[in-house]
């Protein structure tokens, strides 16, 4: 069986992950309060370890044999509203638009009978699922916010969540991957998930 869609798809997770986590550090600091601001550092730190560990996973698969090298940039797969981020509603539309579909890929991934692609993935997903739930809930936060603070960050994810979801869909199309998913329809669980914070409903755990 090719890895190569393997290894583009872990790539595709590891540079959003690896630019979410650079964002996460410098534009944190424009939180609106010194704890959003800790949190922020904090996400940003766990964000790039799980890229460290995407990268080595597609070094592993690509036959690397050795010390790993240093991870400096990312390989080119990243959103361009990610790159783009420059201010605290934007960093959090990103952060939990993007964090949304990961799991639902990860949860594919967790599912099948490839436990090499199990033994990874579950390194990252209970970790990830943290990520999920602060993000859920600084999304909501949000969107109850006072003024023109809702509005602008509906405009944030009005400006993600395309870029997302045709991402999502080259996925599922992608045959070279079926065999590594448990269920294939990323799309419509990713909507299924949005429509959560539409309702701004939140989450308090991790189940």
């Amino acid at each position: 069986m090719s890895k190569h869609a393997l290894i583009t798809l872990i790539e595709g997770i590891a540079d959003n992950k690896f630019v979410l986590g650079d964002r996460l550090a410098k534009v944190g600091f424009s939180a609106p309060d010194v704890e959003s601001m800790l949190a922020s550092i904090a996400m940003a730190q766990g964000e790039l370890g799980h890229a460290r560990l995407l990268y080595w996973w597609t070094f592993d698969l690509n036959g690397h044999v050795g010390k790993k090298p240093d991870i400096k940039n990312e390989t080119g797969k990243s959103f361009k509203a990610v790159r783009e981020t420059n201010g605290w509603i934007q960093l959090i539309a990103n952060f939990y638009v993007i964090n949304t579909a990961i799991d639902v890929i990860f949860e594919s991934l967790v599912n099948t009978d490839h436990k090499d692609v199990v033994s990874h993935v579950n390194k990252l997903f209970l970790e990830h699922k943290e990520h999920c739930i602060y993000s859920e809930n600084r999304a909501i936060k949000l969107l109850n916010d006072q003024g023109a603070v809702p509005k602008r960050f509906e405009n944030a994810l009005r400006n993600i969540v395309p870029e997302v979801e045709q991402w999502l869909k080259e996925i599922e199309e992608t045959a070279e991957l079926h065999p590594y998913f448990s269920y294939r329809n990323l799309l419509a669980r990713f909507q299924h998930s949005l429509d959560r914070v539409w309702r701004k409903e939140a989450v308090t755990d991790a189940k």
